[in-house]
């Protein structure tokens, strides 16, 4: 188990009660049940202390724990014959956003997402989840192939940001970004959205211009990183936990804003302590959402869907 910096007291009660019960596996005189249960019950309590009130800071925290599942991980659990699609037909392969044919039960789908991976290997080949052009390239392409299949389109969202290099920035990231957000807006097929981590600036937009957009309780979704806000307001990166308060960037606040549709549960102490039941969770959700869109004509999704985006942020800040 990985701690993060507002654990450390939860580490230091859990590591005793591990170090009691390796104690008792080396010597069977030794009771340590009661002493064990004792610590269990008082970690217990400060792990619900702790996530019961999360400041906006802490849940920037909680969403980018390295333990929490990712992409890969909900495409192994939810879904069956994944077909993997690479390349945009331009350029390359971008590791960083993954995607192809899938079943969700027995209902055939699209499904792309952003993988940030689980090691060093792998996050420098994911590039961390931040996708180039050639990402939202594949993406479009990807969804271009949905809608003339008629395959509902499930998008996972978990991005730092665009990358911001140099070669992005020369084959047109912010040309692929808006290419890709103004697909999701013409595509005549249903297109599920959730947030599983982090919803990084235009990066997640890209992917989340849905026709239902859904946040994991402790995941967050903003223009730009708290660090990032902090060095352009204050000219120190220090008063991330400023702005990361200023910026609304909460499942909870999003809600009350009409930015998202609905919050998914996680367990307690975050998605990292139980993934299994995280991405059964998102599942479930995910085919409510699916089954709430189903039967409706092209024209009238994305009529809907445009509406949706164009009265966004009539509730003001006030809410």
């Amino acid at each position: 188990m990985t701690y993060l910096e507002f654990e450390k007291p939860l580490a230091e009660i859990e590591g005793k009660a591990e170090e009691l019960r390796a104690l008792a596996r080396q010597s069977e005189e030794m009771d340590v049940d009661k002493e064990a249960s004792a610590l269990d019950k008082k970690a217990e309590t400060m792990l619900r202390d702790l996530y019961k009130d999360l400041s906006p800071w802490r849940k920037c925290q909680v969403a980018r724990h390295p333990d929490r599942p990712h992409c890969k991980d909900y495409i192994d659990q939810l879904f069956t014959e994944y077909t993997p699609l690479a390349g945009d037909r331009n350029f390359a392969d971008d590791h960083a956003v993954m995607g192809g044919l899938a079943r969700l039960g027995d209902k055939p789908v699209m499904v792309i997402g952003h993988e940030k991976g689980n090691d060093t290997a792998s996050r420098i080949e994911r590039n961390f989840g931040m996708a180039r052009p050639e990402g939202y390239r594949k993406a479009i392409r990807l969804m271009d192939m949905a809608a003339r299949f008629g395959l509902p389109v499930v998008a996972l969202i978990d991005t730092p940001g665009a990358y911001p290099g140099k070669g992005a920035e020369e084959r047109g990231q912010s040309e692929a970004i808006a290419r890709s957000t103004e697909k999701c807006l013409q595509i005549g097929v249903p297109l599920i959205s959730v947030i599983i981590g982090e919803g990084g600036s235009g990066g997640a937009v890209a992917f989340a211009t849905g026709d239902s957009v859904a946040m994991l309780e402790h995941s967050v979704y903003s223009v730009i990183s708290p660090e990032g806000c902090a060095s352009i307001l204050w000219k120190d990166a220090e008063k991330m936990r400023e702005a990361a308060e200023a910026l609304r960037l909460t499942a909870q606040d999003l809600k009350k804003l009409g930015v998202i549709d609905r919050i998914i549960s996680e367990p307690m102490g975050g998605a990292q302590r139980d993934p299994k039941a995280t991405i059964a969770s998102v599942g479930s959700e995910i085919s409510l959402m699916l089954a709430e869109l189903e039967g409706k004509k092209a024209a009238d999704l994305i009529k809907a869907r445009r509406k949706k985006f164009l009265d966004m942020g009539a509730k003001g800040l006030s809410a």
